[in-house]
């Protein structure tokens, strides 16, 4: 038998497969604006062709949000269903965003993996990502109604 997976690009029609899988992963955070169907629709809009979708057996089983502001480069919600994990699904996932960012000159390409997130921080540490000691993340809400969930 032979097992067949795809990586392609992620279309908004995907959104329904992407965000089951996202709710299927425990731990994972979801904002409430930001993740919906319209804030991953513009997302996609604003970076047509970077984001993608792993598919097996008919149903998505990973996903990155992939984009960048013309200067660095950022993957969002990375992951791959538990059942489909340490098969390279994850790699070649990253590979296609860096050469979808690469054709468009971005040339460094950062993300953030909560540090409670083992499994996610050996996956970058083992692929040859370096974490950044030298910086501090800030952030600023804009939008108090982008609500923050963590999946139970």
């Amino acid at each position: 038998m032979v097992i067949r997976m795809e990586i392609r690009s992620m279309m908004i029609d995907d959104y329904d497969g992407v965000y089951a899988l996202w709710m299927s992963i425990k731990g994972f955070a979801l904002r409430s604006l930001d993740d919906s169907r319209e804030g991953v629709e513009r997302f996609l809009k604003r970076n047509p062709g970077n984001s993608v979708v792993a598919i097996e057996d008919g149903k998505i089983v990973g996903s990155i949000l992939c984009g960048h502001d013309g200067r660095r480069g950022c993957l969002y919600h990375v992951c791959v269903h538990e059942a489909y994990r340490m098969r390279g699904i994850g790699k070649s996932m990253v590979v296609y965003c860096m050469k979808e960012l690469e054709k468009e000159q971005i040339s460094k390409v950062s993300l953030i993996a909560f540090t409670v997130n083992d499994i996610g921080n050996a996956f970058w540490k083992e692929i040859g990502w370096t974490r950044r000691e030298d910086l501090n993340y800030y952030d600023f809400v804009l939008n108090k109604k982008n609500i923050v969930n963590f999946n139970k």
